[in-house]
């Protein structure tokens, strides 16, 4: 397809020379008693005009209706490294050459292998592709070998909002170098139920306000890298004890509580400039005259809400179309059609491509969907690349990938963060303290299926001068490894019990097991014994009987590290709980312990 020459020469991308610069103005703040941010990247946020209109209307003449209908269907594809005879690619090129999507999902990869991907795509796409990812907290939910940061609430716990931003200027560094214009972040959902198996850590917290200070960060540093936002999950998913990937949840709060609560954070994204906007597979019957659907298809939460009351104006996105909540209650075409119908532009991952753009396509040519709505959501989608500068260049080059992801600034950025993220919420024996006075011998049990977890951190404090007795479990432990522990808690005077129950699409569930939590109970009430989370923060009511407890959010090595320095009294611990946690730990609990 030719494209018009005023289109080639409108905008200039984002130059990656320009984001490669912002390494060095990302070096970690020294010491202070308020910690600050890193140096704001040096991209203008407001680096575009606005796009002329007869531009984009030229542009739209252009296209025949299953053209503009692929614009705004977003496939979903790993970043892995496959030939180009791969079937998963031959595919890929199917949705690009044949289909003429408008955009592509990358998910799980390495940072070259995603730019090598998304290259090989944009080189075959009629138009530029819009290129998103899950990059939530973060660019390591989906490319590893990513800058690790905790997860939103446990850069929440830091107190500190401008940790927020920073961790969005690097993520977006680190997206748009290998190709991803579009981050599905930040979380804006307030994490109100304990019991809640998908949101969990990912939220900023519990308390709207505070969330919304962190959103409205994040939307801000993301924007000052160069990346688009979104918020998500609207009108609000933080108080639902279904996993919508396997069914519909909903929820029965009235009006007054939504506009309190759930609402408060997209007021602050929306107000920040969030690009996009993600839709909740939820039913919200208080807000939808009594109906049970999920809010994806209502025009009442995403039309009457959205855009008539909150104004918004950016582009709208569906979750995912294949997820339970929705495939489970009408089939995929209709709800693909309703979808678009209730308010959304871009629709994510259907689970039949062709059938999806088949139904579109016959909903247009049946008078069931306008072709003066159709060109509505396809202009929003063009004015983004447009002004991304994709119609001037719509490739990254491979040699800046290295330099530009991971890079040393960025990796003391997330330090500082994990460090100052970490919560200590009871220490009723004193066990934390005692450690952080001097070496002494420690059985350290690790309990995860993840038979990693736990070797960085006994290193650490072997290095620190501690003697470790690691012992690995499974998150459901054998008898032969129930014996182990007992073993190792007999040979020690204190223990630390390390435990990563992570949230998970499909689960249902989130939480130790329960006979694993009993186990636990027992081996901390016949030894001073400090349980560490590096996950979920509620697993404290599961394993009340431990005399201290400590939060590190998320299962990395920068987490071990960061626990292992505060423990041996390296670093101090200064985070707080941005949520309540069971049985009685009220919001912003915790204990502050300074070095010495």
């Amino acid at each position: 397809m030719s494209h018009p020459k005023s289109l080639l020469s409108m905008f200039a991308a984002v130059p990656l020379a320009a984001l490669l610069s912002c390494s060095a103005a990302m070096a970690p703040a020294p010491e202070a008693p308020q910690p600050r941010p890193p140096a704001p990247v040096p991209v203008d946020p407001d680096r575009v005009e606005a796009v002329p209109a007869d531009t984009v209307a030229a542009l739209l003449r252009t296209l025949t209706v299953r053209q503009k209908v692929g614009q705004l269907v977003m496939p979903w594809l790993l970043g892995d490294s496959v030939p180009d005879d791969d079937p998963t690619m031959r595919r890929a090129y199917r949705w690009v050459d044949s289909l003429e999507v408008g955009g592509i999902i990358m998910s799980t990869g390495t940072p070259r292998h995603i730019a090598q991907k998304v290259n090989a795509l944009q080189r075959r796409a009629p138009l530029p592709l819009l290129v998103s990812a899950d990059f939530e907290a973060g660019t390591t939910l989906r490319m590893a070998a990513g800058t690790p940061f905790p997860t939103q609430m446990g850069i929440a716990a830091t107190g500190n909002p401008d940790y927020a931003r920073a961790m969005g200027r690097v993520t977006g560094v680190e997206g748009r170098a290998v190709g991803v214009h579009l981050a599905f972040a930040p979380v804006a959902d307030v994490n109100s139920n304990p019991g809640n198996p998908i949101i969990n850590t990912r939220s900023f917290g519990g308390d709207p306000h505070d969330v919304a200070r962190y959103v409205e960060a994040t939307v801000r540093g993301l924007r000052e890298g160069g990346i688009l936002s979104t918020a998500k999950h609207f009108p609000g998913h933080g108080d639902t004890e279904t996993d919508s990937h396997l069914a519909l949840p909903t929820i029965t709060a009235p009006w007054p509580r939504f506009d309190s609560l759930e609402l408060v954070p997209f007021r602050a994204a929306i107000g920040a400039g969030v690009d996009a906007v993600m839709s909740a597979h939820i039913a919200l019957p208080a807000l939808d005259a009594g109906q049970r659907r999920a809010g994806t298809l209502s025009p009442a939460i995403l039309t009457g809400i959205l855009r008539d009351s909150l104004g918004f104006r950016g582009l709208v996105t569906t979750d995912a179309l294949d997820m339970g909540a929705i495939a489970k209650e009408i089939g995929p075409e209709e709800a693909t059609i309703r979808a678009f119908e209730a308010g959304s532009d871009l629709l994510l991952m259907p689970s039949n491509i062709p059938a999806a753009i088949d139904a579109m396509v016959g909903a247009v040519a049946s008078g069931r969907i306008s072709m003066a709505r159709l060109d509505q959501s396809v202009r929003r989608v063009l004015e983004l690349k447009l002004r991304l500068g994709l119609f001037s260049e719509r490739l990254v080059p491979l040699e800046q990938v290295d330099q530009l992801v991971a890079n040393p600034a960025f990796l003391a950025t997330a330090r500082e963060i994990t460090e100052r993220a970490l919560v200590l919420l009871k220490d009723s024996l004193g066990t934390v303290r005692q450690l952080r006075s001097g070496p002494g011998r420690i059985a350290l049990v690790s309990v995860s299926d993840r038979r990693s977890l736990g070797n960085t951190l006994a290193a650490e404090l072997r290095s620190a001068g501690y003697t470790v007795d690691l012992v690995q479990v499974s998150s459901e432990p054998t008898a032969e490894e129930r014996a182990a522990v007992d073993a190792a808690i007999r040979a020690a005077p204190r223990s630390v019990l390390a435990t990563a129950v992570l949230w998970g699409s499909y689960r249902g569930t989130i939480g130790l097991q329960p006979a694993t939590a009993e186990f636990l109970g027992s081996v901390a009430r016949r030894t001073p014994t400090v349980l560490v989370s590096f996950g979920s923060p509620y697993v404290i009511g599961q394993v009340p009987s431990a005399a201290s407890y400590l939060i590190a959010w998320s299962a990395t090595t920068m987490s071990e590290r960061a626990v292992a320095a505060a423990l041996a009294g390296k670093n101090p611990i200064t985070g707080t709980a941005p949520i309540r946690i069971p049985p009685g730990f009220p919001l912003r609990a915790g204990i502050r312990l300074e070095n010495e």
